[in-house]
């Protein structure tokens, strides 16, 4: 039997590869189940710091199986079928909202679903020839996976709603163009690359990184009053952390600081 997605912690860098290559990794409910429980695990895991998520071969992930919607045979009722993803969503959120940086490195194609999942973590990472559509409309859907959620806070409301409701099929280059990803590498330098910058969260203040996070995430609902409360205690919060004082200690010495993640 395949293994839908691999896993691999490696000295805090938590790496999750889709692996349906022979579909461009679309998600069953086995894959997203499996990526739900590993997220979960990650997110309470204090072994992991930053989590990195791709996809095996030539693609990131094409989304929901859209062969396997076609050949039917649901037999769940539409309540089930509504609780069941909505449990399976929950992926989303966590790569959004857990306190450790996520990073989506995309290859090939991100449609769909796939797109959601990657527009759900922090930093985006891309090559040139990527393909990052919404795709829901071509199919006859509205979307899943927080990506109506995701994507007007990324490109702006009058330029998610042209992506979701014409679909177009944006290169990774003209993705960096409109910050729908933060940068783009060359598909033989990207792995490279792309470890290279998880493995610096990984290895950083990992207290500090959740808290930026959170304030960040704050700042997309909340006040500026409640913006500043957060940055207060959380600030404060952060100046008891051994991390913060081997950073001064550090300064002081005119070295590199070692940061623990506590």
């Amino acid at each position: 039997m395949e293994d839908v997605l691999l896993e691999s912690l490696d000295d805090g860098l938590l790496t999750l590869v889709m692996n349906r290559p022979q579909v461009r990794n679309a998600l069953s409910p086995e894959l997203t189940q499996r990526l739900l429980d590993a997220v979960r695990r990650a997110e309470t895991d204090p072994a992991v710091r930053a989590i990195l998520l791709t996809g095996a071969g030539n693609a990131f992930c094409a989304g929901g199986d859209v062969k396997a919607m076609a050949a039917g045979g649901q037999t769940d009722t539409y309540d089930q079928r509504v609780r069941h993803l909505r449990t399976r969503m929950d992926v989303s959120r966590l790569l959004h909202q857990m306190p450790k940086p996520t990073i989506a490195l995309l290859r090939g194609a991100a449609a769909g679903a796939g797109l959601s999942l990657a527009l759900a973590c922090d930093i985006r990472i891309a090559t040139p020839a990527a393909k990052l559509t919404t795709a829901f409309a071509k199919v006859g859907l509205s979307g899943d996976f927080g990506g109506t959620y995701f994507l007007p806070k990324i490109v702006g409301a009058a330029k998610a709603r042209e992506l979701y409701m014409l679909g177009d099929v944006l290169t990774g280059e003209q993705a960096l163009g409109i910050g729908l990803v933060t940068r783009v590498f060359p598909d033989e330098t990207i792995e490279e690359e792309a470890r290279r910058i998880a493995r610096t969260l990984a290895s950083g203040p990992t207290v500090a990184l959740g808290y930026i996070k959170e304030n960040l995430n704050l700042a997309d609902h909340g006040d500026l009053g409640s913006a500043f409360d957060a940055e207060a205690m959380r600030h404060i919060r952060c100046a008891g952390t051994d991390d913060h004082k081997e950073a001064a200690q550090a300064f002081v010495e005119k070295r590199t600081p070692v940061f623990r993640g506590r």
